[in-house]
Formats: C-alpha cells, structure tokens, sequence
C-alpha cells in the first residue's frame, strides 16, 4: 500500500520516542489504517459506533473532572478519579488540536477490571475510530469497553 506523504507522517509520529516515550502502536506491526479498519469492524459486529464510545467515555471523564476531589462512584459502583497533569499532549493526525495531559483511571470492583484512558484517547476514537494498537499501554480495547459500558 502506497502512503501518502501525510500518512507516512502520521504512522512517523506514532512511533515510540516521537509523541509519547510508548508510542501509539504496542507491538502491533500493521499501518494505523488497518488497526482502525479492525476495530472499526468489530464495532459493526457489536452494533456500537465509536461515536458512542467516545461520548460515553467523554462523560465519565467529565462527571470525574468536575468532582470536588475528582474521585467518584458510578451508579454501577465503579470508581473513577480524574488525575491531572499540567501541560497538554499532540495528537500524532494532523490537525488536531492538543488534548489535557490529564487521565482516568476507572476501577470496577465487581468485575475487577480496571482501566484507564486520557483525553487524547477519546479524541482519537471519535476522530478516527483509533483506539491505538494492539500492546499499547494505553489501548483502549473496543470489545472490553463495550462488556464494560454497553453490554
């Protein structure tokens, strides 16, 4: 597959050390394009648009920003606490604005399943389906995010 000069820069900035010391892409050795083109799919076969995903994740992160201590408990009784960090972090696409440095972490004691995201990740998945590739640190697992907020 020929990459257009813009995409070679993008699948650049997603590399380990060019964005962020993990990079965007774990182990997973295939284009960003085909990444998304899986879990995109996926999402199909789930009956869920990434649109969803990423509102639903959006107001997690929202409820836990605005919280006094910004820890708090979900109906479901999953724990959430909102870190900041100072500073703010660019997206490896082109023309996007930066994101808040800040993360999630978001625990569910009954399943005992934690996870945890960060503004940039939600921005990515609306964008462009990117939930960043498979052994990433900070993979966002379509399947595992429909068990935990949809299913």
């Amino acid at each position: 597959m020929k990459q257009t000069p813009d995409e070679k820069k993008i699948q650049e900035k997603m590399q380990p050390g060019s964005i962020t010391l993990e990079g965007f892409l774990g182990n997973d050795n295939r284009h960003y394009h085909e990444i998304i083109e899986e879990d995109l799919h996926l999402l199909n076969n789930l009956g869920i648009t990434k649109e969803q995903i990423a509102d639903k994740l959006q107001d997690i992160t929202d409820q836990a920003f605005e919280s006094y201590d910004g820890i708090i408990t979900l109906e479901n009784g999953a724990i959430v606490e909102y870190v900041s960090v100072r500073g703010k972090v660019v997206s490896p696409f082109s023309g996007q604005k930066p994101s808040p440095k800040g993360f999630v972490k978001y625990y569910d004691p009954q399943r005992k399943i934690s996870i945890s995201w960060c503004p940039l990740n939600i921005q990515m998945i609306r964008e462009f389906g990117f939930f960043e590739g498979k052994g990433s640190p900070n993979r966002l697992d379509p399947d595992l995010i429909f068990k935990l907020f949809f299913a």
